[in-house]
């Protein structure tokens, strides 16, 4: 398993471009494996979100351990940084001709928007995942969630200050199970 675990985030990490177009990514892998469910993947996300470090990391870190304890997470976070390693290495050679390089920039032009359309694609599936329960929208939830937005957006708090806000009200309104 640990060798699965390993490839898997191998190629997680040469198919993505780091942060959140990874979602979708690990996402696949983890219900494709059965290894997680999409409400233990959501949690996932969310801690991901809320640790100091690099996204695709965390999300690493905590997604093998959840698979495979200690171990697990090191294997998938060893998996996940090897491509980053390997490219930067690679795009560090070779950078001056990069820069100037037409087909470079042609391939951004597509990769942009694809990250694009991933990210939509998680944030759908986040947000069934989040806000449907038994096929019903969960009001406290949206409501939360709603709350957060307008937090964030209007009156300008800090992440951490609408997330601890946020997790005082899941419990206040959801409870802790």
């Amino acid at each position: 398993m640990l060798l699965e675990l390993y490839w898997t985030f191998v190629k997680v990490g040469f198919t993505s471009f780091g942060g959140t177009s990874m979602i979708p990514l690990i996402s696949q892998e983890m219900l494709s494996h059965e290894w997680m469910t999409a409400e233990d993947f959501s949690n996932i996300i969310a801690i991901a979100e809320m640790t100091p470090g690099p996204f695709g990391v965390n999300c690493a870190t905590f997604a093998g351990m959840q698979v495979a304890g200690i171990l697990g997470g090191i294997i998938a976070v060893l998996g996940v940084l090897l491509p980053a390693f390997t490219l930067t290495i690679f795009v560090a050679a070779c950078f001056s001709k990069f820069k100037t390089s037409q087909t470079f920039n042609g391939i951004l032009v597509v990769i942009r928007p694809a990250c694009i359309g991933m990210i939509i694609a998680v944030i759908i599936s986040l947000l069934q995942t989040n806000y449907l329960v038994g096929g019903t929208i969960n009001l406290y939830t949206l409501g939360i969630g709603a709350l957060a937005l307008l937090l964030l957006m209007k009156y300008k708090w800090s992440v951490p200050k609408v997330i601890i806000c946020s997790a005082i009200l899941g419990i206040i309104c959801i409870g802790v199970l």
